[in-house]
């Protein structure tokens, strides 16, 4: 029988999960400069649009399809949600949810890997480009790794990928699938589009930090979703996430504002939403696997490594804009590494005990094969796809665009409209344009106004 409470609590997981692509666009968006800011709202947004129909006609059958071989892709059973799909009911025990359900909540997750990559190349990316990018690259690497990490033997099918069943690493949430293998893409792709023109001698500082903190908020709230919803179920698991989620993120925020307030001499608004996410990361694969206090040293390590480990770009010379490959996939490697030595069967039955509870360096060394594998695929895989669209159709925008405006080139938009009012148009300025110039009743303002234009024009 399908259990009603975990139906509606992955059901309302999958809501949450996908408002994190609007927040991290807002987050990235504030980010960048205001010339280019519709462009990186747009480079995230559209990703809701390409992977939700791919997952439907067969991202969701590679992923999570019987096993084509290997443990490396599933099969194409499941193509277009057609068979063996509708009446399903997957999930753990009498937690059974349907598979529709199941579908939807991990499409979620497949939505927000590609977009997350879209920080490393902001400001200098054709959206055409970009878009033809999203399409390949979520066929050929995020499906075949979501199945070697998410697909287990007989969940949604009876065989699954390599990670999950042979290799037993621990990911209960995405660290590989999602974070290292978003931060190592984001790294190749860096290195096809090369640098910003100007960077790093010119300042591009965020044009709009409220915007970053407000998407980084939207990042948190939508985080327990992704955490606490992988339980698939209204579970202890579920509330030993969501906690794990909540206080690793929170020490996170700490430990990067430390390393700013004895680095640089005072904490930024800036570095506490890194700091955020870079916690939100970290406790991605280790928030079923570790206690809560545990949470908290996993998130003061991540934060101020990830801190230490965003100036990485400008010593080895790679223009990643946003800072991908310094939060996600260190605070990716960071949290999958962790869970070799933090790891206890104390709060999970399921968990294997790391090194510091005893359990020696067998699962540490799982973690850590499973993280350089995603890795190493997802950058070679990434830097071809990249050269591929690059000496094709071309990747990166025109430099009369790059320096001009990207937004305006790209899609004949600007994010802020700056000009000023003025002049009649049909007759007069309307009533409400009236309230906007002056004080006093509408024929006095209209005075004001056209004394103003007349001052305008002549000075």
């Amino acid at each position: 029988m399908i259990n009603a409470g975990s139906t509606a609590w992955v059901l309302a997981s999958a809501a949450l999960v996908m408002l994190m692509t609007p927040g991290l666009a807002f987050f990235y968006g504030g980010m960048v400069r205001s010339k280019s800011v519709l462009n990186m709202l747009m480079m995230n947004f559209v990703c809701l649009a390409v992977v939700g129909v791919l997952w439907v006609l067969y991202g969701y059958s590679m992923a999570f399809g019987n096993d084509a071989g290997g443990g490396l892709v599933g099969g194409f059973g499941f193509a277009g949600l057609s068979h063996g799909v509708a009446g399903t009911l997957v999930g753990p025990d009498s937690d059974k949810i349907p598979m529709l359900a199941f579908v939807m909540f991990q499409l979620m997750f497949a939505v927000i890997t590609p977009a997350l990559i879209s920080g490393a190349i902001a400001d200098r990316t054709r959206f055409l480009a970009w878009g033809v990018f999203v399409v390949v690259w979520a066929s050929l690497v995020y499906f075949p790794v979501a199945h070697w990490v998410f697909a287990f033997d007989g969940f949604a099918s009876e065989h699954g990928g390599w990670i999950a069943n042979a290799l037993k690493a621990e990911d209960f949430a995405g660290g590989t699938a999602v974070h290292i293998n978003a931060g190592a893409a984001g790294l190749a792709l860096a290195l096809v589009l090369g640098r910003r023109r100007g960077w790093p001698r010119e300042p591009m500082r965020p044009h709009n930090l409220p915007f970053v903190l407000l998407g980084a908020g939207l990042l948190w709230f939508g985080w327990f979703g992704f955490n606490a919803g992988s339980a698939l179920a209204a579970n202890d698991l579920a509330g030993l996430a969501f906690t794990n989620t909540m206080t690793a993120t929170a020490a996170a925020v700490l430990g990067w504002l430390v390393v700013e307030q004895f680095r640089d001499g005072r904490p930024t608004t800036l570095g506490a939403a890194s700091g955020a996410v870079a916690g939100l990361v970290a406790i991605t694969p280790a928030c079923a696997f570790v206690s809560p206090v545990g949470s908290i040293l996993l998130g003061l390590v991540a934060g101020a490594v990830c801190a230490l480990a965003v100036g990485l770009k400008y010593r080895f010379g790679f223009d990643d804009s946003l800072d991908v490959v310094g939060v996600h996939l260190v605070g990716g490697l960071v949290g999958t590494l962790l869970v070799g030595l933090l790891g206890t069967d104390a709060y999970n039955s399921a968990s294997v005990n790391g090194l510091f509870y005893g359990g020696g360096f067998g699962q540490l060394g799982r973690q850590a094969v499973a993280a350089v594998a995603v890795l190493a695929y997802s950058f070679v895989i990434t830097l071809v796809i990249g050269l591929v669209i690059k000496y094709t159709i071309g990747f990166r925008a025109d430099p009369e665009a790059e320096v001009g405006g990207i937004d305006e080139a790209e899609h004949a938009e600007s994010g802020y409209d700056f000009s000023t009012l003025g002049g009649r148009v049909g007759g007069g300025l309307g009533a409400s344009q009236h309230v906007l110039v002056g004080a006093g009743p509408p024929a006095e303002k209209a005075e004001q106004t056209d004394d103003t234009v007349t001052a305008t024009k002549e000075g």
